[in-house]
């Protein structure tokens, strides 16, 4: 893998297992979702104790979907509270508290009931659906004491216009976590430094995700100004999302953005033959779009957002913060990702990004970021 300006810091083992904690058997969803030990609660919080002789806390990690960008995040999450536990002397179970909610409220509701009826000590939601599950059921289910069960969340977009927060410096209530705000006119200044003649411009999205609302606005008052004409195809599921790709490409786009919306990125590799094939570069608002074959992927290093989640965590849990006063952590999200395989397909020059982005990168097409 060749990086222009940086090197693209890769994990693997990720979540694969839908609807299952981590070492736990296997099942339907739902009566795995159902299987964790619910007895270990408030009594058992005073009285916790490791084979290290510290404390133990629980923690939740409960990811949207299997997506490369969100597996990459819950990796990176794990592997900094397990370098935490070994400076601190506590330890972090996360093993048994960790699933996947396969964008399904339903399940996700169902697991938020049970990591409540764990009495676990925090949940870390990974993007914005699932934030808002694990917020609603933790403000509606105060502890004995009268407490609620903190969380912080990783990779929410928007979390002010999503409700999550009051504000971005005090988040308020118990919550709070890291953004992976996209800068939407950045990813259009690159589209048309790569195309000065880009006449129209599709946007494929899903409606329902909050985290794309912002950026879409942003997209067509972007467009607007710059006279370019915008085409909008919208989908919820892989099916839909397909058959939204074809419209786009039959009314003539000549570029597509796609904001960071996970169940697009869940349908990257079923999709970008279609871009190829029409010689329309895909431009995505994370790395893993670009990974799955999308033209370009841009954003912020969700490695680093990893474990600056895990570090809230850790000082809520160990140090004693509240996690209402502390400030929501954005990071860098001038990281340009192309997918040169991709670029040679359909013959579009990249080469000036590299001064137009905090860094470029070059990737190849995979599956998953190892």
């Amino acid at each position: 893998m060749k990086s222009k300006t940086m090197t693209l810091l890769l994990t693997g083992a990720v979540l694969t297992a839908a609807l299952t904690a981590c070492g736990a058997s296997g099942g339907n969803a739902a009566d795995t979702a159902t299987s964790i030990d619910s007895t270990d609660t408030a009594d058992s919080r005073t009285d916790k104790s490791a084979s290290s002789g510290g404390q133990t806390y629980k923690i939740g990690i409960v990811q949207y979907v299997d997506d490369a960008s969100l597996n990459q995040i819950v990796t990176a999450i794990q592997t900094e509270l397990d370098q935490k536990s070994e400076e601190l002397g506590v330890s972090f179970d996360y093993k048994n508290y960790t699933y996947n909610g396969q964008a399904d409220a339903t399940t996700m509701n169902q697991i938020a009931a049970d990591l409540i009826a764990s009495d676990v000590d925090l949940i870390i939601p990974v993007a914005t659906p699932v934030a808002m599950v694990m917020q609603n059921a933790t403000a509606e289910n105060a502890r004995d004491d009268g407490s609620l069960i903190p969380v912080v969340f990783s990779a929410v977009s928007d979390p002010v216009g999503a409700g999550l927060v009051a504000s971005m410096d005090a988040p308020g209530s118990n919550i709070t976590g890291t953004s992976d705000a996209l800068n939407t006119e950045a990813v259009f200044d690159l589209m048309l430094a790569a195309d000065p003649d880009l006449q129209t411009v599709g946007l494929l999205y899903d409606k329902s995700q909050d985290s794309s609302t912002a950026a879409i606005a942003a997209a067509k008052a972007y467009c607007e100004e710059k006279g370019i004409s915008v085409i909008e195809k919208t989908g919820t599921n892989n099916g839909e999302i397909s058959l939204a790709a074809d419209a786009l490409l039959a009314s003539g786009a000549d570029a597509v953005f796609t904001p960071t919306d996970n169940n697009v990125m869940t349908a990257e590799l079923a999709i970008y033959e279609k871009f190829i094939d029409a010689k329309v570069p895909h431009y995505g608002g994370a790395d893993s779009f670009a990974l799955n074959g999308a033209f370009m992927g841009y954003g912020v290093n969700y490695v680093e957002l990893g474990a600056a989640t895990a570090d809230m965590a850790v000082d809520i849990l160990a140090n004693g913060k509240d996690p209402a006063s502390m400030g929501v952590q954005t990071m860098d999200n001038g990281i340009a990702t192309v997918n040169t395989e991709t670029a040679e397909a359909i013959g579009l020059d990249y080469r000036m990004f590299a001064d137009k982005c905090s860094s470029l990168v070059e990737i190849q097409t995979a599956e998953e970021f190892h």
